[in-house]
């Protein structure tokens, strides 16, 4: 049985993974921190979990690593790695980040999240942790970097073109959230009045902090990577991410396009690719850790038009988390995952 903490449990994504570890066969839930709410009932916050989870929240205590197999770090970004090193140095937990603090090099971090890294020295041996495509490494991590809910859209949606060499030129990904991808900390933005009923983009022209994460895994999939044009939207759905890409690539039939999917993703049991002329929606995905592709081929236009839809707070967050502890541990990467939204 793994013994299991969450450091943050009270924002939405915290909570989410909460609800799926208590439900995971394999997997004794510890502790669950907050700063704010210590000694408060989990339920009382969050009744859905009511006789699901009865721990109440606790105080953060980086002793918590020597307790537990795997701790994970919901927390905002640039909090996770001004913890980590207690964590390491407080005993042998493995440590899986749900924020962006060990998903991007130093230099690049500080450039795009505004502040210096606490932890350097630890960020090279954090292991990216988008599961489909990197089961290898983080089968053998000891920090894992759970990747951001818009990388997860659209690196997956990318990746079987970028791997067989077939794109040619940028990526241009237009993506919509749901309002819980901002956050459970009010804003003008996710304001009712202002977000019901609506859509906007944000962060347009190149400067949202997700890009080089993006980036950084085409690099590693294409020998000569696309740039990304990437212009994400808020709506007001509840929960999920829907992607949508266009390249020019070297594949003008949909039978071969769909085909290549398949055969890239054999074996995956959480993506889903569609047959032709079924698109994806963020309804099918709700509250379960499958990504849905869809597929299309404009010839007039010489474009490839690729369509992923996946919950921002499960695949996107919390259960893509519990996927890779799967992963760390040897137990089977769908455990505890499968019937998590089976029925949305």
């Amino acid at each position: 049985m793994i013994k299991a903490a969450v450091v943050g449990g009270s924002g939405y994504s915290g909570a989410e993974l909460v609800k799926i570890l208590a439900g995971h066969p394999g997997v004794e839930l510890s502790a669950v921190t907050s700063t704010s709410l210590a000694g408060e009932s989990i339920a009382a916050l969050y009744p859905n979990l009511t006789g699901v989870v009865d721990l109440s929240f606790s105080a953060y205590d980086p002793a918590l690593a020597g307790g537990n197999d795997v701790v994970f770090l919901a927390l905002p970004h640039g909090k996770a790695m001004t913890l980590a090193p207690a964590l390491k140095a407080g005993g042998s937990a493995k440590i899986i980040d749900i924020s962006g603090d060990f998903r991007l090099p130093p230099a690049l971090y500080e450039t795009w999240y505004g502040q210096a890294h606490a932890a350097p020295d630890l960020v090279d041996s954090a292991v990216y942790g988008l599961t489909e495509l990197n089961k290898d490494a983080i089968r053998n991590a000891d920090i894992v970097a759970n990747p951001g809910c818009y990388p997860t859209g659209v690196i997956l949606a990318a990746a079987p073109l970028l791997a067989a060499g077939l794109v040619d030129g940028p990526v241009t990904a237009n993506c919509v959230s749901g309002v819980s991808g901002a956050g459970r900390a009010l804003s003008e933005a996710t304001q009712f009045c202002r977000a019901d009923e609506n859509i906007s983009a944000y962060k347009v022209g190149g400067v949202h902090q997700h890009i080089p994460e993006i980036e950084q895994m085409f690099s590693r999939l294409a020998p000569e990577p696309p740039k990304l044009v990437f212009t994400p939207h808020l709506s007001s759905f509840s929960r999920g991410i829907y992607t949508t890409l266009t390249m020019a690539a070297g594949i003008s039939s949909l039978a071969a396009l769909n085909h290549l999917y398949k055969e890239f993703y054999a074996g995956k049991d959480f993506i889903k690719i569609l047959p032709a002329g079924i698109y994806p929606a963020v309804k099918s995905v709700a509250g379960s850790n499958y990504c849905q592709i869809g597929l299309a081929v404009d010839a007039r236009a010489g474009q490839v038009i690729v369509m992923s839809a996946i919950d921002n707070l499960v695949k996107g967050a919390a259960g893509q988390a519990v996927q890779n502890m799967n992963v760390m541990f040897g137990l089977d990467e769908t455990a505890g995952l499968m019937q998590v939204g089976l029925f949305p």
